[in-house]
């Protein structure tokens, strides 16, 4: 049983750690030439999903997809991996989403779970919404035509396997991976349905050209959204321990092998190097050979337990969570 720390006792940083804008922008150009791609597919498409990490459900989300393709057609928000974040605050979000945002379809997935209660209501909910629609130019097609949107490593590409494996019993057409990035273009039709014929098409992840705030690029990097080495993983991993300080979420500290909460990442992370040991040789400007701790390779493993959910479910969005965040300043006041 893990031990309880009293957060009170503890005095943790109040500020976001600083890091470079210049490390948190990264679009290439197969993202520039994949959102006009999409942008000239629009009118031969019936319906837009809009996939986001449902540990983010406020940040981070494109806004040029709003202002160049959610906008024009029908709109779902898939929040995908939902196994990983807060279950019992899902309905706050999804009330502030629609409430606040005006997203009127959202659906919260676990893409890795054929069972999925979100994966079954998609297939109905996308029908509806698009019988329920003006579609223009395809008014008298009987094919649905719908195309998958949003930031890198979200899940598009699983969530599409997966509805294809549920409703026609075909296994993986679409290579996934861990790293943002894997889809570069936009692919040819992908048939999910068969009555009625529902096609998708699959595009790449594409992010902001420039990432304006820093707390918002540090979230999209811990969620993989950006890749590890071009931002840094012991930089990620210090934004991830100063996050679980905030909110008094120490599994860390047994997980990383420490005693109590630390807010040095540095101490951290030389601890999970004696824990899981993680040393490199290295050789001394005279030339004589010592071990060290290597730290980048606990920080990739620190990061990686939180992807997994072994160091707990998170909800990075709760401060912008607005009844939250209420309850928080009336305890202040």
């Amino acid at each position: 049983m893990a031990a309880k720390f009293d957060a009170a006792a503890y005095t943790f940083r109040k500020k976001c750690p600083y890091v470079s804008k210049d490390l948190l922008r990264w679009f290439p150009g197969h993202m520039n030439k994949g959102l006009k791609q999409m942008q000239r597919k629009l009118k031969s498409v019936d319906c837009v999903i809009e996939v986001h990490d449902a540990r983010i459900p406020f940040t981070g989300r494109n806004p040029i997809f709003t202002s160049t393709l959610t906008g024009a057609k029908p709109h779902i928000l898939v929040l995908n991996k939902q196994d990983l974040t807060i279950r019992s605050l899902i309905p706050k979000v999804k009330d502030q989403l629609k409430n606040e945002e005006g997203v009127q379809n959202v659906v919260f997935t676990n893409s890795k779970d054929q069972h999925c209660r979100g994966l079954k209501t998609l297939r109905p909910l996308l029908v509806d919404i698009i019988k329920a629609s003006n579609r223009y130019n395809r008014s008298e097609e009987l094919d649905y035509n719908v195309m998958i949107i949003g930031v890198p490593n979200v899940g598009k590409s699983s969530l599409i396997n997966m509805l294809r494996s549920t409703n026609m019993n075909i296994r993986h057409a679409l290579p996934v991976g861990a790293v943002a990035g894997i889809t570069r273009s936009l692919m040819t039709k992908i048939k999910i349905n068969s009555h009625p014929k529902i096609f998708m098409f699959d595009t790449p992840g594409i992010l902001e050209p420039s990432v304006t705030n820093i707390e918002m690029g540090l979230k999209l990097a811990l969620c993989a959204s950006l890749q590890d080495h071009m931002v840094g993983e012991e930089i990620i991993a210090d934004y991830l321990l100063y996050w679980l300080n905030k909110h008094a979420n120490f599994k860390y500290v047994e997980y990383m092998g420490l005693s109590e909460p630390c807010d040095d990442i540095n101490k951290v992370l030389i601890s999970g190097a004696l824990k899981f040991n993680r040393i490199r040789r290295t050789r001394d400007f005279d030339g004589r050979v010592r071990d060290v701790p290597d730290v980048t390779e606990v920080a990739r493993t620190m990061i990686r337990a939180f992807r997994t959910g072994e160091i707990g479910k998170t909800l990075l969005d709760i401060d912008l969570l607005k009844r939250v965040r209420e309850k928080a300043e009336q305890n202040l006041a």
